[in-house]
């Protein structure tokens, strides 16, 4: 029979990769609702890829509660030209942390993993038992597989130790604190400078890849947190969940919406010599919902707040 175990506002809870984007919102979201023993460590205070190490800090420590967020991620570039090391050093992180855990006795485990894991052909919308049904997305292919493992790892510990170890895939996330490096940012925030540079400079047109007819889902990154530590308190099943909207938008719809956001004034064109990916990529998030969870931000709201934390974080900096 599987534990079960419910934390309390003086769990001593352990947030893996604390300073990410997930991690951070993670750390914020414990801490407004009164969790006040969270255990992070920087890299420099502990070496995730360091088998020893984990062991160590496992058990010095004695976290009751693991969230994992620690990952190496990369936009597709770099993803393409390193798959070997996305693919050992995911498998190193989640390794160690997953079974040093499950050694040093945690009550509950939750991985995050990626949508990336998906087949690059899945049926829209994506539903769970959609996972490891053809190959992934060739672009994150090493990555994908590293997370594919992370999730079928804590399958078999929930199956073979009853221990509560589950795993959630979310879909594209943006936010506060993203990254808007020109050279390796995802869309929103890549739109989001381009668009206030644009702006600034009074550039007479931005330039988007693509047709503008692919549509994608994106959940704002404090929906994410909520929901992680929504699941930690109150789900207890093997089954991995989709976490998301179950809501799309067109890349054209998109790049409007941030055009208005911003205020640019000049020509939107869409250059459809460049690759577009998928035509469409999007949740079914109907598990996620009868668990007792849904996302309370629109993209608006949510593109709202991530324009003023750039304006204030980065734009003038």
């Amino acid at each position: 029979m599987v534990n079960k175990f419910k934390m309390n506002m003086s769990s001593k809870i352990y947030v893996a990769g604390h300073r990410g984007l997930v991690g951070s919102a993670v750390v914020e979201s414990l801490k407004a609702r009164g969790y006040n023993n969270l255990l992070l460590a920087t890299h420099s205070e502990l070496d995730l890829m360091d088998t020893r190490a984990v062991k160590d800090f496992f058990k010095a420590n004695r976290p009751e509660y693991v969230i994992d967020c620690a990952a190496r991620v990369g936009g597709i570039e770099a993803n393409s030209k390193y798959p070997a090391e996305f693919l050992y050093e995911n498998l190193q992180i989640q390794n160690n942390v997953i079974w040093q855990a499950k050694e040093h006795g945690v009550k509950k485990f939750l991985f995050i993993s990626t949508a990336a894991a998906y087949p690059n052909d899945s049926p829209q919308p994506i539903r769970e038992e959609y996972l490891a049904q053809g190959e992934p997305d060739p672009t994150k292919a090493g990555y994908a597989y590293a997370k594919i493992t992370g999730i079928k790892f804590c399958e078999f510990i929930y199956d073979e130790f009853g221990i509560n170890f589950f795993s959630i895939l979310p879909n594209n996330l943006y936010g506060e604190k993203d990254n808007f490096d020109p050279k390796s940012s995802h869309v929103i925030p890549a739109l989001i400078r381009r668009f206030h540079e644009a702006k600034v400079d009074n550039a007479p047109e931005v330039v988007i890849w693509g047709s503008g007819k692919a549509r994608r889902e994106f959940i704002y990154i404090e929906d994410l947190a909520d929901a992680i530590v929504w699941l930690m308190e109150n789900y207890n099943q093997k089954q991995y969940l989709n976490v998301g909207t179950g809501e799309d938008v067109s890349m054209k719809e998109l790049a409007q919406l941030i055009k208005e956001l911003v205020g640019y004034e000049g020509k939107l064109v869409f250059d459809t010599t460049k690759p577009e990916g998928m035509l469409r990529r999007v949740y079914d998030v109907s598990k996620l919902n009868a668990a007792g969870w849904h996302h309370t931000t629109t993209l608006k709201e949510g593109l709202e707040r991530t324009y003023a934390w750039y304006l204030k974080n980065v734009a003038n900096n």
